[in-house]
């Protein structure tokens, strides 16, 4: 686990749910970010909620 709660190694493994393309992690907001599905899942507790209904819509 990171300062922040989240494993930098698992990003290698995560993909999006919706698009199956690679993810990026803001840092920041604690969101791993699907470019292709326009879409930030958040990150609660170090967890990655990988759930369409959780996501945030990008601006």
């Amino acid at each position: 686990m990171t300062e922040q709660g989240f494993d930098r190694h698992m990003l290698e493994a995560l993909v999006c749910p919706l698009t199956h393309t690679r993810l990026d992690y803001d840092v920041e907001k604690q969101e791993l970010v699907s470019k292709a599905a326009n879409l930030a899942f958040p990150i609660r507790d170090g967890i990655p909620v990988m759930l369409r209904d959780e996501a945030r819509a990008l601006d």
